[in-house]
């Protein structure tokens, strides 16, 4: 925790460079031991894939150097991660998460992503895109399948 301000301002710098060349203001970098394993900014525009987000895009770096659990890591974003990247980090046991801009500054710009933290928040009833349960018999079987492969030995 004593380097947090150190990363932190790592991401800043990230962020303000992707600016510079045209990109939206996020960087993010993440670390393991005290070393920096990966780092990117957002690439929303060079990709036209609204999921680039560099807290994303950092963790598909550092899994690949890493595997896919990154117990251990920190995660320094230079803004407040949206709803899919904390997840993310949750998916892949990332240890902790340091942040720069708060959505409430981010709001200003059109760039907080508040609205989506409300909606995940509802049941998936009453979330505003409509998300249907249709249920496939066969995915009883898939899945048995599945643990079948992967059951410890």
């Amino acid at each position: 925790m004593h380097n947090d301000q150190h990363y932190l301002q790592r991401a800043v710098e990230l962020a303000d460079n992707n600016v510079a060349a045209g990109g939206r203001p996020f960087g993010a970098v993440l670390v393991k031991d005290d070393l920096i394993i990966a780092e990117a900014v957002n690439e929303i525009h060079l990709t036209q894939d609204p999921t680039a987000h560099a807290e994303l895009l950092t963790i598909r770096l550092a899994s690949q150097r890493l595997g896919t659990r990154l117990e251990g890591c920190v995660i320094y974003a230079s803004g407040q991660p949206c709803p899919m990247c904390l997840a993310a980090m949750h998916l892949c046991g990332v240890s902790r998460a340091v942040y720069g801009a708060a959505n409430a500054l981010g709001e200003t710009f059109g760039l907080s992503t508040e609205a989506i933290y409300r909606q995940m928040a509802l049941p998936l009833s009453e979330q505003s895109m409509p998300v249907q349960h249709l249920p496939q018999p066969a995915m009883a079987e898939i899945y048995r399948h599945w643990q079948a492969r992967h059951a410890p030995r």
